[in-house]
C-alpha cells in the first residue's frame, strides 16, 4: 500500500505530545542476552497523565467538535485510563463530560477515579455494567439539555482506531531514523480498537514486525467476541480510509494465555513484573494492562518463543494513576517501615 499519510488521518484535534519516546530498554537488554528491548512511551503522550487512549480521543473529539456536541458520554471501569483521559480533554475543549462508571461509590477516591473528577466529570455508577451497557438511558436524558456525542467504550471504534493507524506512521518514521529493524510488537488489548488500528496501520506503513496482543480481558463486550469486534472495527475503518478491506477473523491474533485471572485482578507475577521494571529502568507500569503484557513479553522470551537476536518493542499504553490503588502498594511502605 501507498504509505502516504491519507487525509482522514489529519483530521483530529491536537491533544497528545507527539511523537512518543521510542527507546532501548539497555539494562533489560543487557541482562536477557541475544534480545534488544525497546519501549513506545505511550505513557508520555501528556494529556491528564499521558496514556494511549488520548491517541483515539483526538480523532473521536475532533468528530464531536465538527458536529457542534457539547456534552461527552463514555463508559468504563471505576479505574479507566479511557474515562480518565476523556474527562481531561473535556475540560481543556471546554466540553461537559458524563462517564458511566461500574460499580458504586467508593468511599475514598483515588487514582483515576479522582483525577476524572478533578477535571470535573460528572460521574454515574452502574454496579455490574461497565461497558456502557446504560449509555442509551442517559443519552436520552442528557440531550435535552444539549447535543451529546456517545465514546464507546475503551474509545474503540473505527474514528478511536485511526488514533492508531496514525501511530504506526509514527513509529515507520522513528524506526527509519534510527535505522532500525524490528522484528515484534508486544501490548496489551483490551476493548480492541488499538489492535485494530495497529494491524492496519501495520498493512498501511509496511510494518513486517509481528504484532502480538496480550489480552486482558476476556468478558464479551455486548456480546460479541473481541475477534468480532475488532473486526466490525476494521471493515468500517477501511471504509474511512478509501482502503479494500482485506481482513479476515484469521488474521486477528489473540494471546489469551494471561487473562485467567480477570480484568483489573493483579496477580503476584504481574507484581514482580511491575517492581523488576522500575528497579531495572526507572519506568512504571500500570496494573490493568501493560503489566499483564509485558509480563506475557518477558514469558515469551524466558520460554524461548522468540528468536536469539530477536529485536523487539513494547507499546507502553500508559495507565500509572491506577498504581497507587492497588495493595501491593502498601507492602511496599510496610517493606520501608
Amino acid at each position: 500500500m501507498n504509505a502516504a499519510t491519507p487525509d482522514p488521518l489529519k483530521k483530529k484535534v491536537p491533544l497528545a505530545f507527539l511523537p512518543t519516546p521510542l527507546t532501548q530498554l539497555k539494562k533489560l537488554s543487557a541482562e536477557l542476552g541475544p534480545y534488544e528491548l525497546y519501549i513506545k512511551r505511550d505513557d508520555m503522550t501528556g494529556l491528564g497523565m499521558g496514556g494511549n487512549k488520548t491517541r483515539k480521543l483526538e480523532y473521536l473529539l475532533y468528530e464531536a467538535v465538527k458536529t457542534s456536541c457539547d456534552i461527552v458520554i463514555t463508559s468504563g471501569a471505576q479505574q479507566s485510563n479511557h474515562c480518565r483521559q476523556t474527562a481531561a480533554a473535556c475540560a481543556q475543549l471546554g466540553m461537559e463530560c458524563h462517564l458511566l462508571l461500574g460499580g458504586v461509590p467508593p468511599k475514598v477516591y483515588e487514582g483515576n477515579l479522582l483525577l476524572s473528577l478533578l477535571f470535573g466529570a460528572q460521574l454515574h455508577f452502574t454496579g455490574e455494567n461497565r461497558k456502557g451497557e446504560d449509555i442509551a438511558e442517559l443519552h436520552d436524558t442528557l440531550s435535552k439539555k444539549g447535543k451529546c456525542y456517545l465514546i464507546p467504550y475503551g474509545g474503540s471504534n473505527a474514528m478511536g482506531a485511526l488514533g492508531f493507524v496514525n501511530a504506526m506512521r509514527e513509529v515507520k518514521i522513528q524506526l527509519q531514523e534510527m535505522e532500525l529493524q524490528i522484528d515484534h510488537i508486544f501490548f496489551a488489548s483490551s476493548s480492541g480498537g488499538t489492535q485494530a488500528g495497529m494491524l492496519l496501520g501495520q498493512a498501511l506503513f509496511d510494518i513486517q514486525a509481528s504484532l502480538h496482543a496480550i489480552s486482558v480481558d476476556k468478558a464479551k463486550l455486548h456480546g460479541e467476541s473481541l475477534e468480532e469486534r475488532i473486526l466490525d472495527i476494521l471493515t468500517t475503518a477501511s471504509k474511512s480510509l478509501n482502503l479494500p478491506n482485506t481482513f479476515q477473523i484469521g488474521n486477528i491474533v489473540l494471546d489469551r494465555n494471561y487473562e485467567a485471572p480477570g480484568y483489573a485482578n493483579l496477580t503476584q507475577q504481574e507484581q514482580k513484573t511491575i517492581e523488576m521494571l522500575a528497579k531495572t529502568e526507572g519506568i512504571l507500569l500500570d496494573a490493568v494492562y501493560t503489566a499483564r503484557a509485558f509480563h506475557g513479553m518477558m514469558d515469551h522470551i524466558q520460554k524461548d518463543r522468540l528468536a536469539p537476536g530477536s529485536k523487539i518493542v513494547f507499546w507502553h499504553t500508559g495507565g500509572m494513576p491506577n498504581l497507587l490503588t492497588h495493595a501491593f502498594a502498601n507492602r511496599l511502605n510496610h517493606q520501608v517501615l
